[in-house]
């Protein structure tokens, strides 16, 4: 009985660990890229009990070990680099420098939360360059119209779909657009932001729909978007910054495709999960809300915030513009077979890199 058990268990967890390295974008796939840290775990509690229990005189109970072993491993392939034990990919900032500093603050609020005074309460305690709400609606709209006396500096886009959004600044931003790359009632906006010190930085705030069964079957829509975003911004040699709630884990096959053919630089390599989805559940959290930026920039901090009511933590983000200092910093690798993969994407949706906005250029 317990090596029918534990032989079930073993079956489950290898699946859900060898079945996303299918590209089937389904949702019912694509799903079992966001709970590695989780399955992990299990696995890990898995081989402690096999080892316990299990006949070791047996060679079916060491073929348990081996599988739910090779499973813990391959879980610790992806999600490893998120974790302080790795080098950090991108450099902390040598020194304090305001004029060259940004600070992004990146918050799903969930539009049928109530809690404006939270938010705007953080706005107020971290004083944020730029804020960046996600699912904002115009109820939103409204209670965050407060901010504009220090931030006039704004794009809106109030939807009640889930896919609203809003950008606040206290720096000027230059050839603002707001754009539907992919899906009509999805957008995504597209600017320069001045630093104080006058140099302009090419940013790009973006929110794909995830796969699910309430959204969509598949990951196409988001994965696309994801590519396009990342095929355009690898043509630009200014300064470089992509953030916003991609619906995609850090470590998902995606977002690693995304980082290979963009050439930016993830901040949390090597720094920790900084999981900011579900804020209600201790257990079930990942990081989905991210900012990637170029080589031009150092971290200052990075760091996730108190829940406002939301079902995402916000995210604060400083770096510091350092292109001299930063230039040795080194993104993940691309190939062939990745350039062919972000083609082939953009393809299946008729979509191109010249559909995302190039400011500055």
């Amino acid at each position: 009985m317990i090596l029918i058990t534990l032989l079930i268990f073993t079956a489950a967890i290898a699946v859900a660990t060898f079945l996303p390295l299918w590209q089937n974008p389904h949702w019912s796939v694509r799903s079992f890229d966001f709970p590695r840290l989780q399955i992990a775990t299990l696995a890990a509690v898995l081989i402690i009990i096999q080892l316990l229990f299990l006949d070791l005189a047996q060679p079916v109970s060491w073929l348990l070990v081996f599988v739910a072993a090779l499973s813990l491993a391959a879980q610790l392939w992806w999600i490893l680099p998120y974790t302080a034990i790795w080098p950090s990919e991108v450099k902390n900032a040598p020194m304090k420098s305001p004029e060259r500093t940004l600070a992004i603050l990146t918050s799903n609020v969930l539009t049928p939360n109530r809690n404006a005074p939270a938010l705007l309460k953080l706005v107020q305690e971290h004083q944020p360059d730029i804020l960046v709400t996600l699912e904002s609606d115009q109820w939103w709209e409204d209670q965050l119209a407060v901010l504009e006396g220090e931030m006039p500096y704004t794009i809106k886009c109030p939807l009640d779909n889930l896919y609203g959004m809003h950008v606040f600044s206290r720096l000027p931003l230059h050839e603002s657009e707001v754009c539907f790359l992919i899906e009509e009632k999805v957008p995504s906006m597209h600017a320069l932001v001045e630093l104080r010190s006058g140099d302009k930085v090419r940013i790009h705030f973006i929110h794909p729909a995830p796969p699910s069964p309430t959204e969509n079957d598949e990951s196409t829509e988001r994965d696309v978007e994801l590519v396009i975003v990342g095929r355009s911004v690898a043509d630009s040699d200014e300064p470089v910054i992509v953030t916003g709630d991609l619906n995609d884990v850090a470590w998902s096959p995606t977002t690693r495709l995304f980082r290979k053919i963009s050439g930016l630089l993830d901040p949390r390599v090597g720094r920790g999960f900084f999981s900011t989805f579900h804020a209600d559940y201790r257990l079930l959290r990942w990081p989905l809300d991210h900012l990637f930026h170029s080589r031009h920039f150092t971290l200052a901090s990075i760091t996730r915030l108190p829940s406002i009511g939301s079902d995402h933590f916000p995210l604060l983000t400083r770096v510091v513009l350092a292109p001299t200092y930063g230039k040795d910093q080194e993104p993940l690798d691309d190939d062939s077979d990745d350039r062919s993969r972000a083609r082939e994407l953009a393809q299946e949706k008729g979509a191109s890199k010249q559909d995302v906005p190039h400011p500055g250029e």
